[in-house]
């Protein structure tokens, strides 16, 4: 009967863990888009490129690289509910979509790497 016993505290410890891991989740920013793109004529390469990062409900942030010969300029767009207030290019737009397609972590299954839970 102690056996039972330990088994049944251990299941509702596991349980409460991973509740907090779930809890936790939510707010990771785990869900990303990136595109690589070539915003200049003068330039070689797909070495622009714009990155969304966002959480389950959809804020995070924008981050945009565009590479010149000149120079590289880094722009950062805040992203909530899945929109930005500032106005996105169609490479931004394309990313923050990519983004927004994948499932949540925590949700429809995914755990990254194959039968592990862990983290790609």
């Amino acid at each position: 009967m102690e056996r039972v016993r330990q088994a049944v505290n251990d299941v509702n410890t596991v349980a409460a863990r991973t509740a907090l891991v779930e809890r936790d989740l939510q707010s990771s920013l785990g869900r990303v888009g990136l595109v690589r793109f070539n915003p200049f004529e003068d330039t070689g390469g797909n070495q622009s490129f714009a990155l969304a990062l966002v959480d389950s409900r959809g804020d995070g942030f924008v981050l945009s690289s565009l590479h010149a010969r000149a120079g590289t300029r880094v722009y950062a767009k805040a992203v909530a509910a899945g929109t930005s207030e500032a106005a996105l290019s169609a490479e931004e737009a394309e990313a923050l979509a990519q983004a927004l397609a994948k499932p949540a972590p925590g949700k429809g299954g995914a755990t990254g790497v194959a039968g592990t839970g862990a983290p790609a």
